[in-house]
Parts: C-alpha cells; structure tokens; sequence
C-alpha cells in the first residue's frame, strides 16, 4: 500500500499507516508484542489513571481469540479470523482512588490504543481496529465489571496480500484512502471558522 495521500509531510509510520484487512499467516513474536503493549503503559491519561483494559486472544495459545472472533459482526469475522491475535479494548469508568466517574476513560483508552498503533508500525506490524462488535455480548462472554466497558476491538498482525480476501473485501482493501479537508476539523475562535493555520 502506499503512503497515505497526506496534503502535508508525515512521519513514514504514520504516512504508511492504514487499517488491513489482510493479514500474513505469521506469528507475532513476544517480544514485539512487549514492546507495543508497553508503548500503551505510557500513554498519556487523565489524573495517570491508566483506565484502560485488553483483553488478548493468540491463534492456537487458548480459546480466548475464538471467544473475541465471535462478538465481532459478521463482516469483521470474516477477515479478522485471518490475524494472529484479536484484542479487546476496555475502559475503566471510574477513578481509582475517588470512586468518581471518570469522564474521560474512552479518550484515554483510545490514546493507548494511538501508541499501540505507533509501536506496532515500527516494528511492522499492523492494526485493524474495529467498532463492529457486540459489546454486550463481550461484557457477558469476559466477566467484564460493571464498571468498565468495552471501546473497541482490535485484529493486529503482519500485512498480508489483498489477493487472499473474497472479492468484495478485496476492493475496499484496495480502494484509495480518503480524508475529510482538515479545514473540516481546525477551527478558531468559534465552532465552523476556519483556522488561519491551513
């Protein structure tokens, strides 16, 4: 894949960075998978609550990536079967310490998962993350408390060729990757004006 159609110069990992769905029948080494879970320990999060939770399935360890495959939708399971490891992302609602709703559990749950994605692109390897699951079902199916939720779900592995998918996901794997203007998103002074920096 190429890099992505950036307007303005990225880092290589995130101009090279996009979400597969074609993954590489290979084995993600321990030591890698260190690496890109510790990058999530120093992500950045409220008061340094830390509140997010994953829950990790290995092809062929134990049953728990079966057990995560099949809370994702019908779609996703199709081609997230083929990675090596899937993974729940939960949040913590609350503050430790306090008891107190933490407002900002999903925010932080998803920087972790930014350094998660960062790391792993430096070591190769790739993510799909996905909001295509049952959550309640993932809340029944893991024991999950009732003061945590799940945030999203993630198929993580090596690139693998778009030629394997079935004919209609192939397209989507292969379809030039889009963005809205960034005018869209940088605004000043007020919500919907334009910022002078672009």
């Amino acid at each position: 894949m190429d890099a992505n159609p950036s307007d303005f110069p990225l880092c290589p990992l995130l101009a090279k960075r996009y979400s597969p769905r074609a993954f590489a029948d290979r084995k993600i080494e321990k030591v890698k998978l260190r690496r890109i879970f510790e990058a999530a320990r120093w992500s950045a999060s409220c008061a340094n609550e830390k509140p997010w939770r994953f829950i990790v399935g290995q092809k062929g360890i134990d049953d728990t990536f079966e057990r995560i495959l099949h809370v994702l939708n019908e779609l996703n399971q199709r081609w997230a079967q083929h990675a090596p490891i899937l993974i729940l992302v939960c949040a913590t609602t609350t503050f430790v310490k306090s008891g107190k709703l933490n407002n900002w559990h999903m925010y932080d749950a998803g920087q972790a998962a930014v350094h998660m994605t960062v790391q792993a692109m430096h070591e190769g390897i790739y993510l799909h993350q996905m909001a295509g699951f049952d959550a309640e079902k993932a809340m029944k199916e893991f024991s999950i408390p009732p003061d945590a939720v799940p945030a999203s779900a993630i198929a993580m592995g090596y690139l693998g060729d778009a030629n394997t998918l079935p004919e209609d996901l192939r397209i989507r794997e292969l379809q030039p990757r889009t963005r809205k203007p960034i005018n869209d998103m940088l605004f000043s002074s007020a919500w919907g004006n334009p910022s002078d920096i672009i």
